[in-house]
């Protein structure tokens, strides 16, 4: 093992902070070992704050349709080769109805920014959920909206939200999204949410095009300000109808690194093992939870669509029903030590 190395993930578990120096030397030197010693730490953090109770989130993908035309994600409004659908009020409820039968109490509603869905129109969905099953959270990830909008799907009920920053730097953000789209805009979003009192999410993807250990840097000085209750993190991987279809994968032992690294420096967080990682290598979620994840999220939405919301090529579970797919991940973490639990999963704040 890197002696400095270690010295220097001991140091972040320890103070849960590095100088921009101590980031830079970790990311470009790390060796598999140091790897495998962070996520032993990593664990043992999650284990003290979390216990060995893994938390799932139902999600329910309900718009395939987006306004947006970010070069990566197979949504893109210039794919025109994808079969585009919405789900319903009462179909997305009944995806909620199914998952709370199956022992969700999180229901995370995700889709492109389709415009069509209004902001009455998720605070009528939220609020109905909520009142069906007042011990549920539920989770927005639906883009950039103004802050009247946030402040309208708070009050309707709304607990948290996710909104992947995708990367600190400026720069890189314009190499990933049209000149239309802003990066301040993105930040600013965040900041609102927080203001708001969501639980809310930011996070990267790793090994996205033109990324640079500058960014994953930056990338980790801003999380560890910014303090997000959640934190998204999982490999690039390209679709082939978008501008990046020849673009290498992320890397997937990066990506566990990372996972550690983010636990290490903030411990009580809530970090998926995400379908990307599970994507990338068929334990891929296993090895998020050993690294230090502590969250699944398992799709529950209509098996007809699945195929339809394809942000990268090959994504796995998107033939299983919602029922098949919870008891999968159950026997998946039952195998590595850990339980899945009837539980809204909430972060423990200090």
């Amino acid at each position: 093992m890197n002696q400095n190395n270690k010295m220097i993930i001991d140091k972040l578990a320890g103070t849960h902070e590095l100088t921009r120096d101590e980031w830079y030397t970790l990311l470009d030197t790390y060796t598999e070992e140091d790897r495998l010693y962070a996520a032993s730490l990593a664990r043992e953090v999650t284990d003290r704050v979390y216990g060995k109770d893994i938390f799932i989130r139902g999600i329910v993908e309900f718009s395939n349709i987006c306004r947006n035309n970010c070069y990566y994600c197979g949504l893109r409004a210039g794919n025109d080769r994808l079969e585009r659908y919405r789900l319903t009020e009462d179909e997305i409820f009944e995806c909620c109805e199914s998952g709370y039968s199956y022992g969700f109490r999180t229901f995370v509603l995700q889709s492109g920014e389709d415009l069509t869905y209004d902001t009455d129109t998720i605070c009528r969905i939220v609020r109905r959920i909520k009142k069906a099953y007042p011990d549920t959270a539920v989770t927005l990830s639906i883009g950039e909206k103004n802050y009247e909008e946030y402040k309208a799907y708070r009050e309707a009920g709304a607990d948290r939200y996710l909104l992947r920053h995708e990367t600190a730097s400026k720069p890189h953000y314009e190499r990933l999204h049209p000149e239309e789209m802003s990066w301040d805009n993105r930040i600013r979003c965040l900041h609102d949410l927080k203001s708001l009192g969501f639980q809310t999410g930011c996070g990267i993807m790793i090994g996205s095009p033109y990324q640079t250990t500058d960014c994953i840097v930056d990338d980790m000085i801003f999380m560890g300000d910014f303090k997000p209750e959640m934190i998204g993190l999982g490999p690039f991987l390209p679709h082939s109808d978008t501008p990046f279809k020849d673009e290498p994968k992320g890397s997937y032992e990066l990506t566990l690194f990372l996972i550690s690294l983010c636990r290490l420096m903030l411990p009580n967080v809530l970090l998926p093992a995400t379908t990307a990682l599970g994507t990338i290598k068929p334990d891929g979620r296993e090895q998020g939870v050993l690294a230090g994840a502590n969250v699944i999220m398992p799709n529950l939405s209509p098996v007809k669509t699945r195929d339809k919301y394809m942000l990268y090529d090959n994504k796995i579970c998107t033939g299983e029903s919602s029922s098949e797919c919870r008891g999968c991940i159950e026997k998946r973490m039952e195998a590595i030590g850990y339980n899945v639990v009837i539980s809204r999963g909430d972060y423990k704040g200090k």
